[in-house]
Order: structure tokens, then C-alpha cells, then sequence
């Protein structure tokens, strides 16, 4: 029965096909173990990876002599890694479930198109499933968290996934099957380990069916889901203006503002104290901007702006060129060049971000005007402003970048030099 059920669940979410080559993640243990016995038994070609992350000293030995032994019995070809786990934990400033995490699924992706195999298959079953849906509600999270485990992410399949922990064990011991036991899923240090021992045998003392319950509840979800992405991919389109600016008045006509917010900016790292201080500044003052470790959000006027941070070794130019003109010269209208009479220009040249207190003559103006009020009445956001650059001789401004020129320096009928300033990136 445990063997049909498998089966019928790999078809059923056509997991993978009878001609496909599998690549099973083997840790030893009775999920990873039941996993690879199965799938042998139902004539699927396989291989088999191992990670030993050197955490649990003999014990991880143990495990890997034991993964080795049943790979030549069962004549099933064997990749072996062995991992500095808490020096990556440490480099990468995670914690060590995560490392190991990261860490063995890089390393499953490297062998799998190595070794030309279609799927990486994992053995989380039915209560890892629940047990992941309570573990997203305790830290919080949005519907798709409540969905539990998903049986297929890019190259990784979960076969295991309509079976329970107990219907493994049976499978195993009427196979007459050893397996490993990782001492520390015994022990209630890990988060997962605390509701699995201690959480779960609670509900089940009042619902002995809670598992099957809450995964009922987690599949009405996934269709739950599907209706919420429609109407929320529908209403992204209404207030966002290029992916990146989203019209403020138009997302609070929304049915939930809030949905909308959250679906947009978590991707980018926004967590949810953020995204509730960003909810309720919409109806305040202009100005505000938020951060994450690569991202930005301005509160602007109308505008909730998306902005990338700069990369720190990303500096900027500037070029220069200089020819001389016989008669009139009729300047190109290009805001990313400025074009000067070059024998006005008679101090050094130098590139910085516009100060407080800067001023210049915009071109076509007779009076001098503070950067800052230009600025302003260009209506430029508080990261353009925060990025716009001058070009200076000596302490006289002659360009606002990508802005305006000074009249002062401004190219006439008299002019017979021609300077061209311009501004480029580089690392």
C-alpha cells in the first residue's frame, strides 16, 4: 500500500517521469532511507548524494559508513561532501540550520546537472508538511505560508508528501529496513524539534486526526491562494507605474491597500513592522523613506518610490572634451551633456554631490537661484536629489548634471572654444 500511494502521488503531481534520472538527498535517516527504497522498488533510476556537515562528531561518521553501506548493497552511485558548517554559519552571520540548508541545496544542484540528473528528490512527508505550516504561523506569515510544503520548487521534488511518519516506519520495518537516528531530532533545542515533541502531542491529546485536519485546511488554502495571487497580480497592475513607483491615492481606493503593499515590498526584504510603519505614514507627510540592506522606499508626494542602494565601489567621471568652432554654434539639446564656452572656464574642473548653500545662474535666468529651490521646483524625489551631482570651476558652479548649465558659462555667437562636459559610471 505505502508503495502504490507513493506512486500515485508522484503521478498525481507529475513529480517526475518513469524514464527521468532521480537524485535522492540521503542523510541516513528513516524518511531519507524509505525514500530511496521506494523509489528503487517502483524501478526509478537513482543516485544518491550525502552531506555530512560535521556537527554531530561520531555520530555524523556513523551516518555516513551507514549511507555508504546501503548505497553498495543497493548498488546505487554515491556522491559524498563533507561541510565546515559553523565557519560558513559564522562567515554568512546565520544560524547553523540555515547554513546547512544553504550549504546542501547549492551542493545538490551542482551534482544533479553534473550527473545529468532531471529531479533532486527530498524526504519531507505529511507531518514535516504540518509541522511547517505551524512553524510559518508562529513566526507569522502571509497565506502562502499556510500552504505548508510544496511538493515541487525548480528541480526539487518531495515524493514523500502524501505519506505520514508512521506509514514510513511500517514500510521500513516490513522491509526489514535499518536506518540512522540523528540524536538531535530527539532533543527540543531547534524550533521545529519543540512543536514536533512538545506542540503536536497536545493537539493530538484533543484531535488525534489534527495532522490530517490541518493539512485538509493547508489544500483548501492552496486554492484560497490561487484566487488571492489573481486579485492581487490584478491590483498591482492598477497602482504600480513601472514596477518600481506605486501611486499612493490609487492603492488606498484598494479593497486591501495592505495585501497589496506587503505582496510588493516583501520580496525586496521589507519585514512586517516595516511595512505597517509604511501603511500608516501614507497618510502623512512627504519625505519619509524606509530601508532594507539593498533597498529604499520613498514616501514622496504621490508616489511610494523603490530604489536600489548603490553599490559602495560604484564611483563616477567626469569626461571632457574641447574643440574649437568657427562662427555660430548651435548646441545639441542633450540633458546628459552640458556644452560650454570653454575660455569662460579658467578654473580646475572637479565633479561632487550639490551642498547646502549651493548656487548657481540656470541658463536662460539672470538671477542666482540656490540649488536646493531648484531642486525643489523640478519636483525631483528625495533620491534624485539625494543623487544629483554639480560640476564646478573652482568654487563656481557650471553645471547642474544632467540639469542645467550656468548662464554665465553659457555657449554665444562670440564663442570659439567649445567645451562638452559629460558624466559616466565606473567601478
Amino acid at each position: 500500500m505505502f508503495k502504490e500511494k507513493v506512486y500515485q502521488y508522484i503521478t498525481e503531481k507529475q513529480l517526475f517521469q518513469p524514464a527521468d534520472k532521480v537524485l535522492v538527498a540521503l542523510s541516513g535517516g528513516a524518511d531519507s532511507v524509505a525514500l530511496l527504497r521506494v523509489l528503487l522498488e517502483l524501478g526509478f533510476s537513482c543516485q544518491a548524494v550525502h552531506c555530512n556537515f560535521c556537527l554531530r562528531n561520531d555520530e555524523s561518521d556513523r551516518d555516513e559508513e551507514f549511507v555508504r553501506a546501503l548505497c553498495r548493497e543497493r548498488q546505487v552511485n554515491l556522491e559524498v561532501r563533507h561541510f565546515d558548517t559553523e565557519s560558513y554559519a559564522n562567515t554568512h552571520r546565520i544560524s547553523i540550520e540555515m547554513a546547512a540548508r544553504e550549504l546542501r541545496y547549492a551542493w545538490f544542484e551542482e551534482i544533479r546537472c553534473r550527473m545529468g540528473c532531471d529531479v533532486i528528490a527530498v524526504a519531507h512527508h505529511r507531518n514535516d508538511s504540518a509541522e511547517t505550516l505551524i512553524l510559518n504561523l508562529l513566526r507569522g506569515t502571509g497565506i502562502r505560508g499556510l500552504k505548508g510544503i510544496a511538493p515541487v520548487n525548480g528541480t526539487v521534488v518531495r515524493p514523500l508528501l502524501g505519506v505520514d511518519r508512521d506509514e514510513i516506519r511500517r514500510y521500513l520495518a516490513e522491509l526489514k529496513q535499518a536506518y540512522v537516528t540523528d540524536s538531535t531530532n530527539l532533543q527540543d533545542e531547534y524550533m521545529r524539534n519543540k512543536i514536533r515533541l512538545n506542540i503536536f502531542p497536545k493537539f493530538q491529546e484533543i484531535n488525534p486526526s489534527f495532522v490530517e485536519s490541518l493539512l485538509e485546511t493547508s489544500e483548501r488554502l492552496t486554492q484560497v491562494e490561487a484566487v488571492y495571487r489573481k486579485g492581487i497580480d490584478e491590483g498591482l497592475k492598477r497602482v504600480l507605474k513601472d514596477g518600481r513607483q506605486m501611486a499612493i491615492g490609487a492603492l488606498l481606493q484598494e479593497v486591501s491597500p495592505q495585501a497589496l503593499l506587503y505582496e510588493w515590498l516583501h520580496p525586496f526584504g521589507f519585514n512586517a513592522s516595516q511595512l505597517k510603519d509604511i501603511f500608516q505614514g501614507l497618510n502623512g507627510p512627504c519625505g519619509r523613506w524606509y530601508q532594507t540592506a539593498e533597498w529604499r522606499l520613498l514616501r514622496d508626494r504621490e508616489l511610494l518610490i523603490l530604489s536600489p542602494k548603490e553599490a559602495a565601489d560604484i564611483h563616477y567621471r567626469l569626461v571632457t572634451e574641447r574643440f574649437p568652432v568657427e562662427g555660430p554654434f548651435s548646441v545639441p539639446h542633450v540633458p546628459d551633456k552640458a556644452y560650454l564656452d570653454a575660455d569662460k572656464v579658467t578654473a580646475q574642473l572637479s565633479l561632487r554631490k550639490w551642498q547646502s548653500g549651493d548656487r548657481f545662474i540656470p541658463y536662460g535666468m539672470k538671477h542666482f537661484k540656490r540649488v536646493r529651490d531648484y531642486l525643489r521646483d523640478r519636483k525631483l524625489t528625495r533620491f534624485e536629489k539625494e543623487e544629483q551631482y554639480v560640476v564646478t570651476a573652482g568654487d563656481t558652479i557650471v553645471w547642474l548634471v544632467n540639469e542645467r548649465t550656468d548662464h554665465r558659462f553659457r555657449v554665444t555667437e562670440q564663442t570659439r572654444n567649445v567645451l562638452v562636459l559629460s558624466v559616466e559610471k565606473h567601478v
